[in-house]
This record gives structure tokens, sequence and C-alpha cells, in this order.
């Protein structure tokens, strides 16, 4: 999976810290997803795409393989 959080984020002047709290996670684990080491659940994937004001399938990318 590919996401966009980093750069949207950046683009609202936000910090990790302001979106692990929005969303109920550890700024570790923003960490982790920016750099696409770990794929969040559906549901945590919508509370990110929410909290930056974009719908889930313009932050994350999901490919069949």
């Amino acid at each position: 999976m590919a996401n966009k959080v980093r750069e949207r984020r950046e683009q609202l002047g936000k910090t990790q810290d302001w979106l692990a709290e929005r969303v109920g996670i550890s700024r570790r684990y923003v960490i982790k997803i920016e750099k696409d080491q770990v794929n969040p659940s559906v549901a945590l994937a919508k509370k990110i795409a929410s909290s930056l004001g974009r719908f889930v399938e313009e932050i994350f990318v999901w490919w069949n393989i």
C-alpha cells in the first residue's frame, strides 16, 4: 500500500503528534504508516483520511497482488 499521509499532513502544517492524538495512535505508529512500514486497518485509514480532510482513496492506495 502506498499513502500520502505525510504529504497531506505537511500541507496542512500539522505535526505527527497532532495526527497521532487525533486518531488515537502513537506518534511512532504514525511514522511507520508514513514510511509504508505498516498498513493501518480500514477503520484507522478512514480516521486518518478524515482527519486530513480527504477521502480514504485520496490518501491510501491499495493494490491487488
